[in-house]
């Protein structure tokens, strides 16, 4: 069940803070550290870094699959591996959330923007790098993981 509340938990977080940027950011961004965060609202058409623009029945076909493929892996490994089981679970709620803004408005409404690193990005984005990070993570050190 926690699989499912993770994943969920992400889905809604990110949609919730997505109308609330879209309502905040109607007058411009915000400056939340100077010279460091901002909140700005950018229409991704495309994917990580605003590449492969204006391929929406693509990325919604492919991350539909994924996000398949992630719910079968934690099905299969709910049992086996919490901690793979709650990384799947981030990067499969991000992938929904991403999905469902691409199926309800052609692209991915992203809002955090820091100077160090110029790519604008949004809650399901982070959920999936760190979901991703910790799995490599997990699969490099535990030599227990059996895929």
């Amino acid at each position: 069940m926690y699989p499912v509340i993770i994943a969920a938990a992400i889905i809604v977080l990110d949609q919730i803070i997505k109308k609330i940027i879209i309502k905040a950011l109607e007058r411009g961004s915000i400056t939340v550290i100077k010279n460091f965060f901002n909140l700005v609202y950018v229409e991704n058409y495309g994917i990580a870094f605003g590449m492969f623009k204006n391929k929406t029945l693509f990325f919604i076909i492919t991350q539909s699959i994924i996000a398949l493929l992630i719910a079968f892996m934690i099905f299969r490994f709910h049992n086996k591996s919490i901690s793979v089981t709650v990384c799947l679970s981030l990067i499969l709620g991000g992938a929904i959330g991403n999905l469902i803004d691409r199926i309800r408005m052609g692209y991915v409404i992203d809002y955090l923007s820091f100077t160090i690193f110029p790519p604008v990005f949004n809650l399901a984005d982070s959920a999936i790098v760190v979901g991703a990070i910790l799995l490599c993570l997990i699969i490099a050190f535990n030599k227990n993981i059996v895929m």
